[in-house]
């Protein structure tokens, strides 16, 4: 290390083999040292093993999300600031892990280091129950653990280093510090979700419940009670004691609105009144309920045009939009095809207990080649099909194309029956694209068109992954 105060590039490579750091490293049980790029310079044999990493794959210069998908790592050595004490998640594991930026002589970052002290988490409940004690709140070490993890997502979650990703993931960022309404605008399949669970887990709020509802899921007739809650004996049938609403479950927290767009008309104006006065009525009720709730919403509509035509409440459209973040589809950030790809790939064999494949560099041209109408959920849809049919351990792109007819063409051969299951399937896609185009991609009006019901027409779109 060199005798000016903080290190050199040198010394940032050279810290593995610090007497300091194997002390450390011996004590707790794993570490790691990225640079100002969050790529990998080392990592120690025991966070291999907690991993489930294999102790001869090179990991070197790999972005520390590929190995580790909700490391806050890019975060410390673009903030600067360590995180002292923080809970990480790893292969259904939590660790207490402590993360430290690294500075050179002239105080800038030049990288980090993270440790992980504890991956038992019994060794905290001592310390947690006496914090309760003393701060009056529950003294359950589990349930403390839950509460700094209740959203599924991290912006680490996020996956791609691209320009259009980069300002996306600043502006979210930013959005997170604001205690303010967010309106998350994109096409299908892009990430929406991802950014409402991430924003809510860097705010102010996160200690607090994040409560979901997708408008396109709920039939029309049950969404009042789904949105505002059922008081008792509202109506036959209702529950005696009446029921909660996702509003009044997401008092102190947030509340994401997902394809708010299918929002129906009738209840527009009691949503803006949430936004406005933060009160409510539950079904059945005049009594009033006051709620302190921060409103998420996403649509993949233009709610614009919507407000022109006079589908969507003007009043609720502006305050809906008091902070618009654009997500970009996936086209516009293929560069990041590669990285997401190669994360998607490693959760993929994670979760189906298969080994791991890996994509030519055919594969990686033939996947960029095409437009991804269904963004990086059709993205994660293909390669979990190519992965489990594909043979060997690399993914080529002939096993992403569908056959040649020159390969069915052979009298020899017996023509291919497709199954009725996929020929339904693919019947119902292109009839369902089809009603969207024709709709301007209204869910309610080509639901009507096809004859069937919204919340019917969201299941086969979830079934179909195309939404």
């Amino acid at each position: 290390m060199s005798n000016a105060a903080g290190f050199t590039l040198k010394d940032l490579s050279d810290l593995s083999d610090s007497p300091l750091l194997t002390l450390l490293d011996h004590i707790c049980e794993g570490s790691l040292i990225v640079d100002d790029h969050a790529r990998i310079l080392w990592i120690s044999d025991k966070y291999r093993s907690v991993l489930g990493v294999d102790p001869q794959l090179d990991v070197r210069g790999m972005p520390v999300e590929e190995l580790i998908p909700n490391s806050m790592m890019r975060q410390i050595v673009r903030s600067g600031q360590p995180m002292l004490l923080d809970l990480l998640r790893a292969h259904e594991t939590w660790m207490v892990v402590t993360r430290i930026p690294i500075r050179d002589q002239f105080d800038q970052v030049i990288g980090g280091i993270g440790f992980v002290f504890y991956k038992d988490m019994d060794y905290l409940k001592g310390f947690v129950e006496k914090y309760g004690r003393l701060s009056g709140r529950p003294t359950s070490a589990e349930q403390q653990a839950v509460s700094l993890r209740d959203t599924k997502y991290t912006f680490a979650d996020f996956i791609g280093q691209s320009e259009p990703v980069e300002r996306l993931l600043q502006r979210a960022r930013r959005a997170a510090e604001l205690d303010t309404t967010v309106l998350l605008l994109g096409e299908t399949g892009t990430g929406k979700e991802v950014l409402a669970h991430a924003i809510h887990h860097a705010s102010v709020r996160t200690d607090e419940p994040f409560v979901s509802i997708n408008m396109a899921a709920v039939p029309d007739n049950l969404m009042e009670a789904e949105f505002f809650g059922v008081a008792p004996g509202a109506y036959t049938g209702a529950d005696r004691k009446g029921r909660k609403g996702k509003i009044h479950l997401a008092d102190k927290g947030t509340l994401f609105l997902d394809e708010v767009g299918d929002l129906p008309h009738n209840l527009q104006s009691k949503l803006l009144r949430v936004l406005q006065e933060q009160e409510f009525e539950r079904l059945g009720s005049n009594e009033v309920v006051q709620v302190d709730v921060r409103i998420l919403a996403a649509t993949s509509r233009d709610l614009k045009a919507m407000v022109d035509a006079g589908d969507f409440r003007a009043d609720l459209y502006y305050r809906l939009n008091v902070l618009p973040i654009q997500v970009p589809p996936l086209r516009d950030h293929i560069e990041d095809l590669e990285l997401l790809a190669d994360s998607m790939i490693r959760r993929i064999a994670h979760g189906l207990g298969m080994s791991r494949k890996w994509l030519s560099a055919d594969a990686v041209d033939y996947l960029k080649s095409w437009h991804w109408p269904g963004n990086v959920r059709e993205l994660q849809n293909t390669l979990e099909r190519t992965f489990i049919f594909a043979q060997g351990s690399t993914l080529k792109a002939d096993d992403f194309l569908p056959p040649s007819p020159e390969d069915t063409s052979s009298s020899s051969v017996a023509p291919t029956i497709e199954p009725l299951s996929d020929a339904v399937a693919r019947a119902e896609r292109e009839a369902i694209i089809q009603a969207l185009n024709a709709t301007g991609n209204n869910r309610s009006q080509a639901a009507k068109a096809l004859g069937i019901s919204r919340a019917n027409l969201y299941e086969k779109m979830t079934r179909l992954g195309m939404t």
